[in-house]
This record gives structure tokens, sequence and C-alpha cells, in this order.
């Protein structure tokens, strides 16, 4: 059996932020009806926070529930448990119209950090990334230039950013074209 590395197997990159391949994220897509009692149950208990309101993502202290879409969450759980929480919520939601899947090894997983976190992002995705704007709790499911990603601001001020592993190397380098010193917006 081989050994799951990361995207990147932790690269890094330090300009005007830090752009870091986060390392192995558990992640399930769970899709099925946000207002069941027996989905807000199965979330709990696979992630010890709550089914989030639109936009937003509920972070508890061993895992984390982001909304994704009407009928869709990304639960956030160690990376060596996501088979076993998979299993348990799909089995929490028995009998209810709800699918629940690990994606972990499909995605990618990014932090950004620092002074120039929020201008880096901001320069590849369509977002107001202004500190009044854009809150820590927030969750958005956008562009990174050309690729799907979805990111949200923890309260030290870092990004937490969630891709296709397919394009993992191409956010890599664009979040580092993006932080490089050059860049940096209104330097001529």
């Amino acid at each position: 059996m081989s050994k799951a590395v990361s995207v990147l197997n932790g690269a890094q990159y330090s300009g005007l932020a830090k752009v870091e391949d986060a390392g192995l994220q558990g992640m399930i897509t769970l899709r099925g009806d946000l207002d069941s009692a027996a989905l807000k149950a199965a979330v709990k208990a696979a992630t010890g926070a709550g089914v989030p309101e639109q936009g937003a993502i509920s972070v508890a202290e061993n895992g984390a529930s982001a909304w994704m879409s009407p009928d869709e969450l990304l639960l956030l759980v160690p990376y060596e448990d996501a088979v076993a929480k998979t299993a348990e919520v799909a089995e929490a939601l028995k009998g209810e119209h709800a699918l629940a899947v690990n994606v972990s090894d499909a995605r990618a997983f990014f932090r950004l950090s620092g002074e120039g976190a929020r201008e880096v992002l901001g320069k590849v995705s369509p977002v107001d990334f202004d500190a009044a704007a854009f809150t820590p709790g927030q969750f958005r499911r956008s562009r990174l230039a050309q690729v799907a990603g979805a990111y949200w601001l923890n309260e030290d001020g870092s990004f937490c950013i969630v891709c296709f592993r397919s394009v993992g190397e191409y956010v890599f380098k664009l979040l580092s074209a993006a932080a490089h010193p050059q860049s940096k917006v209104g330097v001529y």
C-alpha cells in the first residue's frame, strides 16, 4: 500500500504572504436535506460542529462543517479518520435521501497567511476581501483565476483554501506569483 502524501508534499513560498501546502486534510462531501434532524446530528457527531448558515463555516475543536450549496456541506475531519467518519455519517443517514463521500484524496488544501494574505487572494478571486467585507467564519465557493476553489478566513487572519487535487500545483503557483513582492498592488 502506498503512503498518502499531500498534493505538493509541504511546499511553501514566502513573499507578500506565506503560501503553504497545508498537508493532508480529511474532507467529506455530504449531500442531503440540511434541515433534517438526522443530518444535523450526523454532522455534529462527525465534526463536533453544527450545520452552518449559508456562506459560512462552523468550526469545532476537531472538525468543521462548511456550506457549499443549499443541499451540500463539506465536512472537515482529521485525515486519518475520514474513511471511518464517512461510514458513520452514511450509517446515521440510512433511510434519508443523502450521500456522504470521502473526497480527501481528490482535494488539495492550502494555507495563506501574513499581512498581505487578503491582497494576494484578492488578485486571483472575484471576492471583496476587505476586512469589513470578509470576516472570520465566512466561506466562499468561487474561482481561483481559471479553476474552482473554496476558502475561509480563520480567527488568526490566515486563509484556508481547498481546490481539486488535479489543479493543486496550478493553484500553488498562482498564489505564489500573486504573493511575489514585485506583484504588490500600486507598485510601478
